[in-house]
């Protein structure tokens, strides 16, 4: 009951927000920059640590420009995914633009139907998930971890569902690509995999931002036991309120791919994404907790 309510409020919320025009939201934005960075100074030192490992030959003014610059993304990305409970379809397409939607019927109409899809938390990858990789023959699904709070999970997953894209929750995983590819189902799974795995699901690591780190291989396991097509989603932030993302293929046949190939080259690629502009990247996410142990 409890829960019920609280989404009630909650949604209520945001979609009093949603119904805004971009000016006004990115007004408020302004206004939530300075409480977020300024007053309760969001993970603060998380993020200082993070800038500071990733380019440690960067001098602190020039850390601190692109500290301020990623707390004003980082407030457009909320009010931007807060427009996402009332913005049509038309209008979130032309603003999160993709360059050549040709690549997924090229992937899905041979012999595999699934088609995996690497991503990161850069630019605004809620509205290229939640909309604009939706296509007129093809599914779209994010693979995602439940929030523990039931009314913001349930609040997330309208948003992202909107438009006719799916979740799939990470435990599900595996089951559910491999029913989708024996369903001969044309389909994207999203795999956002450039944040820190739990320690018992550490089993590659590799160099990232200058520094030594591990990642997700399920993607790769996943697209290796069926032999799905890959391909790695490329976003750049045009300007306020504007992305455009490029599908760069990474494998035809993931089987013929050595082992953590598919992994190296996600990390190769994402490195390449962020160092473009790094302001746009998730930076508050305690990215290197783990340490590689040595015998």
């Amino acid at each position: 009951m409890w829960n019920n309510i609280f989404y009630a409020l909650l949604y209520a919320w945001v979609m009093l927000h949603a119904i805004l025009p971009f000016r006004v939201l990115y007004i408020l934005s302004d206004i939530l920059y300075v409480l977020v960075y300024k007053i309760v100074k969001y993970r603060l030192k998380v993020v200082r640590q993070n800038m500071k490992a990733s380019f440690p030959d960067k001098p602190n003014t020039e850390l601190r420009q692109m500290e301020r610059a990623f707390y004003h993304h980082f407030c457009d990305y909320i009010v931007e995914t807060f427009k996402l409970a009332h913005i049509s379809e038309g209008e979130i397409k032309k603003r999160a633009f993709v360059k050549n939607p040709e690549m997924i019927d090229q992937c899905t109409s041979g012999e595999h139907a699934c088609l995996i899809a690497y991503m990161g938390h850069y630019g605004n990858w809620e509205w290229f998930t939640s909309a604009c990789l939706s296509f007129k023959h093809t599914k779209l699904y994010q693979i995602y971890r439940p929030l523990k709070s039931k009314p913001v999970d349930r609040l997330f997953i309208h948003l992202r569902t909107r438009f006719g894209s799916d979740g799939i929750k990470k435990n599900d995983t595996v089951r559910e690509v491999i029913t989708l590819e024996k369903k001969k189902e044309r389909s994207v799974v999203v795999f956002i995999s450039d944040q820190t795995p739990s320690k018992a699901n550490i089993h590659y690591w590799t160099s990232f931002l200058h520094q030594d780190s591990p990642f997700f291989t399920g993607a790769e396991r996943i697209a290796r036991k069926l032999d799905l097509p890959v391909v790695f989603l490329d976003v750049r932030k045009i300007k306020r309120g504007y992305y455009t993302l490029e599908i760069k293929r990474m494998s035809e046949s993931s089987k013929e791919a050595p082992e953590f190939w598919l992994t190296e080259q996600y990390a190769r690629m994402m490195d390449t994404c962020v160092m473009r502009n790094p302001a746009y990247w998730l930076w508050t996410h305690k990215r290197w907790k783990h340490k590689r142990e040595t015998v």
